[in-house]
């Protein structure tokens, strides 16, 4: 059953970095689709956590993975009354060539 009021979601550092790291990666290799596509993706991973914090399931130390498509995943957990959202992650990207 879904929340009755949606849990605030919050972004980590870690996780507002990640984002920004992803749009430039996007940016400088596609277009702007698809950094459209992505802020859409994000903003119904919004939606739907809040609603249902248990969508996705839990891996270690009760850290949830959402994978929203086949290139992007949300690592997010489930304080008392927010979701904390700890990283996202680019499945493309060259780790090595952006950090």
């Amino acid at each position: 059953m879904p929340n009755k009021t949606p849990l605030d979601v919050v972004w980590t550092n870690n996780s507002i970095l990640g984002s920004i790291a992803i749009k430039k990666y996007l940016l400088a290799k596609f277009s702007n689709k698809e950094v459209t596509v992505f802020h859409s993706l994000l903003k119904t991973f919004e939606s739907a956590v809040s609603f249902f914090p248990e969508l996705y399931p839990v891996s270690k130390k009760k850290i949830r993975r959402a994978v929203l498509n086949k290139n992007l995943s949300v690592f997010y957990r489930q304080n008392k009354n927010q979701i904390e959202v700890l990283a996202v992650l680019d499945n493309r990207m060259d780790l090595a060539e952006w950090i």
